[in-house]
């Protein structure tokens, strides 16, 4: 079973009525209810590490197919939430989607669990070769940096939202206290960023933070197709 993870990144207008936030996150929330969701939460950004970023909430989902990842994302409710509750309040949307690199278990995460996002823009002309090199240092850091429950990595498949960002991870802990403390590898996770700096044209770092309103589901699937990706 391959898991597809998908990750949206919003920029909620800085003078929006809380109300109206609290709509969007609900309704987007609502749709894990969905027959082709595994897992989805969606909430405020718990802490932004890159200058080029200035997202302000995020949403996390899986599927086990690509087919279910389009059928979701054409479905009416789905749709119906990014018409009414998304598109109105927010001035920036950027989304990632890539083929997980191994089976992560959970795949519903528990509430508090700390989750960081990485996204990488790799330069001109960087070969198959270096990009699977890259991809391997991301994969490495599980073994080498503590707290990290599970780590997945891609390349994206969908670059209509993706403004060029090509590779992306997520690390899920148990909680922000382990997601800070695998910082004391700061040394070993410095190492491994020289080893792809040369290659990156930007880089995008979020943490967030699964709120206790979110719920997952493991139903089946039914399939269809759309360029929506929210």
């Amino acid at each position: 079973m391959s898991i597809i993870e998908h990750v949206v990144l919003f920029k909620v207008k800085d003078d929006t009525d809380q109300a109206k936030v609290n709509m969007m996150l609900n309704g987007l929330n609502g749709l894990v209810s969905l027959d082709p969701v595994v897992h989805l939460t969606a909430g405020p950004v718990f802490r932004t590490r890159s200058p080029i970023s200035n997202f302000t909430h995020m949403l996390h989902s899986r599927y086990k197919s690509k087919e279910d990842l389009n059928s979701y994302s054409a479905h009416p409710d789905h749709l119906r939430v990014v018409k009414e509750n998304v598109l109105p309040i927010c001035d920036d949307i950027m989304a990632v989607d890539w083929v997980a690199d191994n089976d992560p278990l959970p795949l519903s995460l528990p509430c508090n669990s700390a989750i960081k996002v990485t996204f990488l823009k790799l330069k001109e002309n960087v070969t198959d070769e270096v990009q699977g090199e890259i991809l391997g240092v991301i994969k490495g850091i599980k073994d080498n940096v503590s707290g990290i429950q599970q780590i997945t990595c891609g390349e994206n498949f969908s670059p209509a939202r993706a403004r060029g960002f090509s590779i992306a991870s997520v690390a899920v802990f148990n909680g922000v206290n382990e997601m800070e403390g695998s910082e004391e590898n700061e040394e070993y996770v410095n190492l491994q960023k020289q080893k792809v700096r040369d290659y990156l044209d930007g880089v995008i770092v979020v943490d967030y933070v699964v709120p206790s309103s979110s719920s997952s589901s493991s139903s089946s699937s039914s399939s269809s197709s759309s360029s929506s990706n929210l």
